[in-house]
């Protein structure tokens, strides 16, 4: 039986994520002590998202939910600590950010929290946090009739990849005289066991316990699966290699490398490592 094996938290845009055994399911994705995937995000000084795509270095900021803080560490930073309470509403202030096509309202943290993201990436930038009034969905050119919201992710709310998916683009690349790859360079919310390879891109549903995901979008891929996690350094693209196997005409040609994924049904259910999963194929 198919089972669940990873999930993973990122609680800031583009900086590691966090690895849970338990997370709770919302329309938005995943969340583990009220705290969202990306629900924080770092921009530039014209309230431009940053990501690992320009700025590899963000990799190595590592946050940690600390009781009533979101606590951030980084090589040769003091530690910084993010309040998790939301401002009052005569306290807050608030910026219109881009998040690629998207302009959303955002809380703007302190100048504390943003010297310390200028100093580490050597930019000026900002972090924000999405705010409460905010509304962002995916297109319903994939979605179709379900309003699936977003905070900062690139445009869905979770994605989904196979164990197995990943041990076949390994084999290629050890083939090619290339190092294997861990899971994280691919960033996936939930990972998934036990099923045949890239058999989430022909799934219908995605069942976990009483949940219902549905896999709408093959995730294109850009060049972060270069950047080794663990060092914030580029490294060789495997694109060039998944470019003999992985392009995808239903997203323009583009390399596509697991699912994005939607809630259906389960909110508020959480979800724990090593549960079975069900995968409906879609024929």
């Amino acid at each position: 039986m198919p089972t669940l094996t990873q999930l993973n938290l990122y609680p800031i845009k583009s900086c590691a994520g966090i690895s849970l055994r338990e997370a709770v399911l919302t329309p938005a994705g995943l969340m583990s002590e009220q705290i969202y995937d990306r629900e924080w995000m770092v921009v530039d000084a014209d309230g431009n998202f940053m990501s690992q795509r320009q700025h590899p270095r963000m990799a190595l900021i590592v946050p940690r939910i600390k009781a009533d803080t979101l606590e951030l560490r980084a090589p040769g930073m003091l530690r910084l600590e993010v309040p998790l309470g939301l401002p009052a509403p005569e306290d807050e202030r608030t910026l219109e950010v881009r998040v690629w096509d998207d302009v959303v309202k955002a809380y703007d943290c302190d100048e504390t929290t943003a010297v310390w993201f200028s100093n580490f990436l050597g930019t000026p930038c900002r972090l924000v946090r999405f705010h409460a009034d905010a509304k962002r969905l995916s297109s319903r050119e994939w979605t179709g009739a379900v309003e699936a919201p977003n905070m900062f992710t690139d445009g869905f709310p979770m994605l989904v990849i196979s164990e197995e998916s990943l041990a076949d683009l390994n084999e290629k690349l050890r083939a090619q005289g290339r190092d294997a790859l861990p899971m994280d360079r691919f960033r996936p919310n939930l990972v998934v066991a036990g099923v045949g390879a890239y058999e989430e891109d022909h799934a219908e549903e995605i069942r976990i316990g009483s949940a219902r995901l549905k896999p709408v979008k093959p995730c294109a891929r850009c060049n972060m699966p270069s950047v080794d996690q663990a060092t914030g350094v580029p490294g060789p693209d495997p694109l060039d290699v998944m470019q003999s196997f992985r392009t995808n005409a239903r997203v323009g040609g583009g390399i596509a490398f697991g699912m994005n994924t939607i809630l259906l049904e389960g909110e508020g259910q959480v979800l724990r490592v090593g549960q079975e999963v069900d995968v409906a194929l879609a024929f």
